[in-house]
């Protein structure tokens, strides 16, 4: 099957639905939180779907890898916030848990992207 448009990647549409549960939770963040850890987790989220759609678009295999790649490490980076929000109870043990997983799921979907890409 010939994938058309990055909406159609499996990676980029758990990634996208990652970003809508980071910008739910981050929502019952404390307001001072705004400009700090709620921006930063909402800007990493955003930037694994980002990168995803954007390295599509690029014209050589490895400029798109290295937008994937660079999903990754944004996606790396989403994963300590997740568990610095859980350490300092701004969300619940369970919570944490469910996205953790979905990031985990995440990651596997873009590495196995990557490797397609190669």
């Amino acid at each position: 099957m010939l994938i058309k448009t990055f909406r159609e990647i499996l990676a980029w549409q758990k990634a996208h639905e990652l970003v809508l549960i980071v910008y739910k939770i981050t929502e019952g963040f404390p307001k001072d939180e705004l400009f700090a850890l709620t921006s930063q987790m909402r800007r990493c989220a955003v930037s694994i779907a980002s990168n995803i759609a954007e390295g599509f678009k690029r014209k050589t295999k490895s400029d798109s890898v290295h937008f994937y790649n660079m999903s990754e490490g944004s996606l790396e980076e989403l994963k300590y916030q997740l568990l610095l929000s859980r350490d300092i109870s701004y969300i619940s043990s369970e919570t944490y848990e469910n996205v953790n997983n979905l990031a985990g799921e995440v990651g596997k979907l873009i590495n196995g992207w990557i490797k397609v890409q190669k």
